[in-house]
């Protein structure tokens, strides 16, 4: 193909040639770079003549290339004879309805104009959460990782103290024959839970569960972790299969529910040899133990219960991508292009959806994926929400540098959303940080889905933005996973573990200090502090501070990660390290069902507790 055909093609199957890197300076994707990503989507699926499945909002026409006698089947079951012309009349019913015309079926997915809120859950009032890393919660006779039993104690004992939300970081399921892929944002499969989180006492009783003590230690082995977690779920599982249990009618359900996307998981676990139904039998235990979570957060008072993480991608050799290969990308990963920090740009090493499988698909995978992270939960994060809308995908040997934006359907996606969100009554939050263009916003706004405001980004040049000029539509947060606590970061810490690995600027450690003044200036004209600003090493109080300043925020939501509540400097993650941080492996002192009753976290607790008065 010559070079204009490429550009054409390129175009036509949503490949921004052109695109505006974070200095705002124009760039366009090499012809070659296009002609390798063009030949690596077309290994995805066929496109149709006509997709079987078509997205439309409720009370609007649905646009469709087809004239003459149809029969419409609603969910419900009601029907209803019609005459298309190019297009179909509006349905006033949500959900997923059937078209049928010409010897043809298709689905019409019908959605509200909008997801859930947090105000249709709490009509004008501000309502609060913790942000949760699951396996760092501690309870007696846990096998070295927190669980759900854990999570649990902790949702009952943040709910007296008046909070609606536990967000979590994504529980995805792993790789049970390989516990050193340990990444919550590298998992095998979205449709699945891991099995390394779960308390199987949940489902199975107290009387089958014994498992082999793990020394109190500051930071998971997990290696360690799951060979025992792992041998007492065999047993468990053996003990299951050898006797008359009342549980089995449940577990045989669980099973046939699950159908093709359970047997292809359990099928891909037992590759290297082992029984399929003994990994159904894992997410059986995992789908009992977390709904159990849920219901625990919901019946101490919590309007929204548990948050799940969504992560934009996963593992290419996991589960998910073995049993459907040709739902997603190949040849091609998921990165982002060079920036001010990531000059030769990023490759996460994870693959997503192919925007044109999903098409010819009807969305089956996503929708799929949708519900599996609503199922046991009163909300979701998107991870890296701009992948609704488009991904830097790079081919796979090629440098970050060489990748380009690929579009994907996000009218569709949007629409599904808000369906499935309704049909959960869960609310929607999109992680938004970073370079994102307005109108992607603003489209978020429209379909009800919440930004994330945090508070280190919240600036104009070197003033900190007062909490009243934050959005009204987005979750308000002190940090996240992947940025510096408000310990850590008054203390420097963030700058001093960089500094180690080589990913920090000479001017960002100079800056500091006046960064320092610029936030506890913030904090004192909010009334959230006074006086003189405390030196690197006294956190105790900017902490207090950070906490009751984001507290302040316009929107319906804020949301404190556990480490800022329990004033600890050390961050879950930090990006672009591996073995230089110990990453998804820290835990928590003191145990769950304690921790928040310790005197720093309670005054936290307290000023958190303002937002409902204000």
């Amino acid at each position: 193909m010559n070079d204009e055909t490429i550009l054409a093609q390129a175009r036509k199957a949503g490949i921004a040639i052109d695109w505006t890197d974070a200095t705002g300076r124009p760039q366009r994707v090499s012809v070659a770079s296009l002609a390798r990503i063009l030949e690596a989507l077309g290994d995805g699926e066929p496109p149709q003549a006509s997709p079987p499945l078509f997205t439309a909002t409720v009370g609007q026409p649905i646009e469709i290339a087809a004239e003459g006698p149809a029969e419409l089947v609603l969910e419900d079951g009601s029907r209803q004879s019609l005459r298309l012309h190019s297009t179909v009349p509006p349905i006033d019913a949500t959900g997923y309805h059937t078209l049928r015309y010409a010897e043809r079926e298709i689905t019409l997915a019908v959605a509200p104009p909008r997801c859930i809120t947090v105000d249709d859950i709490a009509p004008g009032q501000k309502l609060w959460g913790l942000a949760v890393q699951l396996y760092g919660l501690k309870r007696a006779d846990d096998g070295g990782v927190g669980d759900t039993t854990a999570l649990a104690m902790l949702a009952r004992e943040a709910a007296t103290q008046g909070a609606d939300a536990l967000a979590l970081s994504p529980t995805h399921a792993l790789f049970p024959d390989d516990a050193t892929r340990f990444s919550p944002y590298s998992p095998s499969s979205r449709l699945f839970l891991n099995p390394l989180l779960i308390d199987p006492v949940t489902v199975l009783g107290e009387h089958r569960v014994e498992i082999e003590t793990e020394p109190d230690q500051p930071l998971i082995d997990w290696p360690s972790a799951a060979r025992r977690k792992y041998a007492l779920l065999r047993r468990l599982y053996d003990d299951f299969s050898n006797s008359d249990s009342s549980r089995a009618p449940a577990f045989e359900s669980f099973i046939r529910e699950g159908g093709p996307e359970l047997e292809g998981h359990a099928v891909f676990e037992a590759r290297n040899g082992g029984d399929p139904r003994y990994y159904a039998f894992l997410q059986w235990l995992a789908d009992g133990a977390f709904a159990a979570a849920q219901k625990a957060a919901k019946d101490a008072g919590m309007r929204i219960g548990l948050i799940s993480d969504l992560a934009i991608g996963l593992d290419g050799s996991g589960a998910q991508v073995g049993a459907a290969p040709r739902q997603f990308l190949t040849g091609l990963g998921i990165g982002a292009p060079p920036d001010i920090f990531n000059p030769q740009g990023q490759d996460w090493g994870i693959t997503s959806f192919s925007p044109q499988a999903l098409v010819a698909g009807g969305f089956a995978p996503f929708i799929a994926t949708l519900r599996a992270n609503m199922r046991h939960a009163g909300g979701v994060r998107i991870d890296h929400a701009m992948g609704l809308m488009r991904l830097w995908l790079v081919p796979h040997g090629a440098p970050p540098s060489e990748g380009a934006y690929v579009s994907y359907p996000l009218d569709d996606l949007l629409r599904l959303l808000a369906l499935e969100s309704h049909r959960h009554r869960a609310i929607v939050i999109g992680e938004d940080l970073g370079t994102v263009p307005q109108s992607f916003q603003a489209r978020c706004r429209e379909a009800g889905i919440a930004g994330m405001d945090v508070l280190w980004f919240q600036r104009d040049r070197e003033r900190f933005l007062a909490p009243h000029e934050w959005r009204s539509d987005a979750v308000a947060m002190t940090t996240t996973h992947d940025l510096p606590t408000a310990a850590g970061w008054w203390r420097g810490a963030d700058l001093e573990l960089r500094r180690g690995i080589g990913t920090v600027e000479e001017s960002e450690i100079t800056q500091r200090p006046a960064e320092r003044a610029a936030l506890w200036q913030a904090f004192t004209d909010a009334g959230v502090a006074g006086g003189a600003a405390p030196g690197p090493d006294a956190t105790d109080a900017v902490v207090d501070a950070a906490v009751a300043f984001v507290g302040q925020a316009r929107g319906s939501l804020a949301i404190v990660p556990l480490e800022d509540i329990m004033g600890v400097a050390e961050q879950p993650n930090l990006p672009g390290t591996i073995d230089q941080h110990p990453n998804w492996r820290r835990r928590f002192r003191d145990p769950a069902d304690e921790m928040l009753r310790q005197p720093g976290a309670e005054k936290r607790l307290r000023l958190l507790k303002e937002r409902r008065s204000s």
